[in-house]
């Protein structure tokens, strides 16, 4: 069985809880809950954006018993009905999700998921846009547009001990991409406000926020903070990521389910109690060491619910 974006298109808040609350507990029902409530995590990443704050925090209140204590969302008005994906995305997406657990890189996971974007209605950006101008922060931080990029060579000046020092080893040691993806190449200067910036800026601060919010850079933490980026600004890129996940661990009713909601569900609550990180000045503060950044920011480390490098031991095993 697979499921259309759109599937949930009337289900309330309530309905969401309940749904997580069941796919906690076990037993018979579980996997049908999985089912619907990764549909609603589609229909939020690929149709409907501005409910995706409330789909997420209600099925983190239905896992975790109490509400997300983070600011209101507000949903912007839906105006006419969302048109669905193509056939075409459709068939690129199941492909991925079929794909996923044949042990993909990291960077081809990436890409290819990006590229899905490319696949979705005409307005998509148009209703994307409203939605993640609603998280705090949003719209104070893309004020000035694109922002501009990050040097290597600022990064290899800092002392040991600081951020930027921190950040430089990251990118260095690990032969990452500075910005992650080509920012020009992708034509994010060709969205709409505030998605101009909102994805240039993180292409450039999520290996930063790996360091800041404690996320390491393993696969299950990869999945972590995406549900860390959508809590803090809508990430139109970490919904379909996490669609794509929970899709496949759903509708193969994998061992890891229950492992990669508690993960996805603890970091949006991580995300959304965290006050809001994209319009911090990244640039003004490389030379300042990580814990009296997190001190002054309100930033806790993640509290990872299990270790950070479950699937590479598993792996090994």
């Amino acid at each position: 069985m697979r499921f259309q974006a759109g599937t949930d298109a009337g289900l309330p808040g309530a309905e969401i809880a309940a749904l997580a609350h069941r796919v906690r507990a076990g037993g018979a029902q579980a996997g049908e809950a999985a089912k619907v409530l990764a549909a609603a995590l589609a229909h939020a990443a690929f149709a409907a954006p501005g409910r995706m704050a409330d789909i997420y925090d209600h099925a983190a209140a239905g896992w975790y018993g109490r509400p997300v204590n983070g600011p209101a969302i507000a949903a912007p008005p839906e105006g006419s009905p969302a048109e669905p994906p193509c056939p075409a995305f459709w068939d690129a997406f199941w492909t991925l999700v079929d794909d996923a657990g044949t042990g993909l890189g990291a960077a081809e996971v990436t890409a290819r998921t990006a590229a899905l974007g490319a696949c979705l209605p005409a307005d998509f950006a148009q209703r994307l846009a409203p939605a993640c101008a609603a998280y705090p922060g949003v719209e104070t931080a893309a004020a000035n547009g694109p922002p501009g990029r990050f040097r290597l060579e600022d990064l290899a000046a800092c002392p040991s001990g600081s951020l930027g020092h921190a950040f430089y080893r990251l990118i260095v040691g690990n032969a990452f991409d500075l910005e992650v993806l080509d920012r020009d190449a992708l034509n994010l200067s060709g969205l709409p406000a505030p998605l101009d910036y909102l994805n240039a800026r993180i292409l450039q601060v999520h290996d930063l926020w790996h360091l800041v919010g404690g996320y390491r850079t393993t696969g299950l933490h990869e999945v972590a903070i995406s549900g860390f980026q959508l809590a803090q600004f809508g990430h139109g890129y970490s919904a379909m990521f996490l669609a794509m996940v929970t899709g496949s661990t759903a509708l193969k009713e994998s061992s890891a389910g229950s492992i990669l909601w508690e993960t996805i569900l603890s970091a949006w609550v991580h995300g959304r109690e965290t006050p809001p990180l994209i319009g911090v000045p990244w640039e003004t503060v490389w030379m300042r060491p990580i814990d009296v950044l997190r001190r002054e920011l309100g930033v806790t480390p993640y509290p990872s619910p299990f270790p950070a490098d479950l699937f590479e031991q598993a792996m090994a095993a």
